[in-house]
């Protein structure tokens, strides 16, 4: 695994923590949903610029998507 690629996971296993704080969810929850709703390929697809912002700013990014893709969380 390259260094990138750890960088890469890291970045959204943080994200991942931090929404479900934010929600006050579970961690697991988090992530089923972070999944269903697009937000997990959205941190994927967009970490050269995602990755340059908040953990804060990451969270209201990811609840915009996962609302965008019919999630219900605010």
């Amino acid at each position: 695994m390259s260094k990138e690629e750890r960088n890469i996971i890291e970045y959204i296993v943080c994200c991942i923590s931090e929404f479900a704080k934010q929600h006050n969810i579970a961690i697991h929850q988090a992530y089923q949903y972070l999944h269903d709703f697009k937000g997990l390929r959205f941190l994927d697809e967009q970490y050269e610029i995602e990755h340059t912002f908040s953990i804060d700013d990451a969270v209201a990014d990811l609840t915009l998507i996962c609302n965008r893709n019919g999630g219900n969380l605010k």
